[in-house]
């Protein structure tokens, strides 16, 4: 019998299928949302509206979002327990999008600073991607999501929301509760380059990379030209603060004493990354072959997801309509 989404408490995120999950993904949000699926209503979708601001190739994004279901049903995620689904299989969620973007400010979304930084790395300054945090508001509020798990670089669009959500019930009524951002401590994980993690920077290590693929995307990471003898600092090494997620603080505390002692170069520390990556996600890559073998289970899992997040919609909707003085949907 599936957990019923009523409840005092909701949670709500979403990712991405704009590539193969990374391992920056996975501590800054996956994981979380795994543990929180335990603790209260949890909504999980693959923003593959999102993924248009960024993506224009058709078989990709079916790729990437058949990824992305399987990655996270690999990994933990309980459709029992979360309602889990494809953003674009509920339409409800552009209707209110659209509603919001009245009671927006220019000014509130030209100061977003994701979408500065986009711009920069050159992705097109397109209108999706300026208006990003109005659908992004609205995943969050048709759902009427009480606590929203983010990294650092989103907290920002939480506070939009927030003034987003603040400003319709100013304007209408009451209909929104104030999300909060919930920050998980391991949210910026270095990429190989040393920047955020980020498949925009192109400087990922994949989740279920596996074998010599991995190993030699460990080796690339970038480190400082210290020789073997010479003591190293673990502190300002990306190898060390990527070691550091699997594992526990015995052991980091042994490899922190073999950098500053010496005599031990960057790619023994790379090897024992590698080791222990491998090792940490061995059981999730097992569970994913299966569900690779079962593409009807997925398909299964995402519209019965759908389905249960469509009818809390439909019921947002309802009292958003009320609310601006809209007949109800006729559909």
């Amino acid at each position: 019998m599936t957990t019923p989404i009523a409840g005092p408490r909701r949670i709500l995120s979403g990712v991405q299928p704009s590539g193969k999950l990374h391992i920056g993904n996975y501590f800054g949000a996956i994981k979380q949302h795994i543990a929180l699926q335990n603790e209260a209503a949890a909504f999980y979708f693959i923003a593959d509206y999102h993924a248009l601001t960024t993506l224009q190739d058709p078989i990709a994004m079916s790729e990437n979002v058949r990824d992305v279901a399987l990655d996270y049903l690999a990994l933990g995620l309980d459709p029992e327990k979360a309602v889990f689904f494809r953003q674009s299989d509920v339409p409800e969620v552009t209707e209110l999008a659209w509603i919001l973007g009245t009671v927006t400010n220019m000014g509130l979304l030209e100061r977003a600073v994701s979408y500065k930084e986009k711009i920069e790395k050159g992705i097109e300054a397109s209108v999706g991607l300026f208006t990003y945090p109005v659908l992004m508001a609205a995943d969050i509020l048709i759902y009427r999501s009480h606590v929203v798990p983010v990294g650092k670089d989103q907290v920002q669009h939480i506070e939009m929301t927030q003034d987003i959500a603040g400003r319709f019930n100013r304007a209408y009524r009451e209909v929104f509760p104030i999300p909060a951002a919930r920050l998980d401590k391991e949210s910026k994980i270095p990429g190989i380059d040393g920047q955020k993690m980020s498949k925009s920077y192109g400087n990922t290590i994949e989740i279920f990379m596996e074998g010599k693929p991995l190993h030699k995307r460990i080796r690339s990471i970038v480190t400082d030209s210290k020789t073997v003898d010479e003591p190293k600092d673990p502190e300002r090494c990306n190898v060390f603060a990527l070691y550091g997620l699997f594992a526990n603080e015995e052991e980091k505390a042994a490899l922190a004493a073999r950098y500053r002692a010496g005599g031990m170069g960057y790619g023994v520390a790379k090897d024992l990354l590698f080791e222990k990556m491998d090792a940490y996600f061995e059981p999730a890559r097992t569970r994913r072959k299966e569900l690779v073998q079962n593409p009807d289970y997925v398909e299964k899992v995402l519209r019965e997801g759908a389905a249960r997040a469509r009818a809390e919609a439909k019921k947002t909707m309802a009292l958003v309509r009320a609310a601006i003085g809209l007949k109800p949907s006729p559909v």
